[in-house]
């Protein structure tokens, strides 16, 4: 049998998620949490077969929340499900750790398939993700410039393209104004570009950007 925590910020979300589980034969247990801070704790305290992810969490990104439990339980399988498509964050948290990853459009049918997989220790790749999966092993050379960031200056510039201001951005992810500004200013600089306008021409680009 096996014991889920649900982590997403939306309450009709973690509802709906607990209610589709609870309706499977071998699903016993399913948990909510609301943040990062809140997975990261239930977690410790708590042992769970399967922790099901969103990228986007107040405070600390779901990648960082990954990391963290990668490192404080390295045997729980994390399967992520996100709202955003596979191109932009689904190599980065395999890489990260995650077991699988899935968005919200997935059907029902598939998630629990997923969940089963992930929960016996499997990995839970699709198609189309073995496929970007495949071309990562090219070299470095081979690499887009997005693909140069680090996770967190990867999630501003994501932030940045979609229009946000600093300070809101500053705001979402908990650091200062400063903290995010140099972020842009490495980002701009690794990716050999001068404005906000270049970096949203290119996200829009690659699909980085919903």
């Amino acid at each position: 049998m096996i014991k889920v925590l649900v982590a997403d910020d939306h309450t009709l979300v973690r509802k709906g998620l607990k209610q589709l589980l609870l309706e499977t034969k071998d699903i016993e247990e399913v948990d909510e949490a609301r943040d990062g801070k809140e997975t990261i704790t239930k977690v410790n305290k708590k042992d769970y077969d399967l922790v099901l992810l969103d990228i986007s969490l107040p405070g600390r990104s779901g990648i960082d929340v990954l990391k963290q439990l990668k490192y404080s339980k390295p045997g729980l399988p994390v399967l992520i499900l996100s709202m955003h498509p596979e191109e932009q964050y689904a190599v980065r948290s395999l890489r990260a750790g995650a077991a699988g990853y899935l968005t919200k459009e997935s059907a029902p049918v598939e998630l629990i398939a997923a969940i089963r997989k992930v929960a016996r220790g499997g990995k839970y790749i699709t198609a189309s993700l073995a496929e970007k999966l495949a071309g990562e092993i090219g070299p470095s050379s081979e690499k887009l410039l997005h693909e140069m960031l680090s996770d967190r200056e990867y999630q501003v510039m994501c932030m940045i393209a979609s229009g946000k201001p600093v300070k809101e951005i500053a705001e979402a992810l908990n650091l200062s104004v400063k903290t995010i500004s140099t972020h842009r200013a490495r980002i701009l600089r690794k990716m050999h570009m001068d404005n906000n306008a270049q970096l949203t021409h290119y996200a829009i680009k690659h699909g980085l950007v919903d």
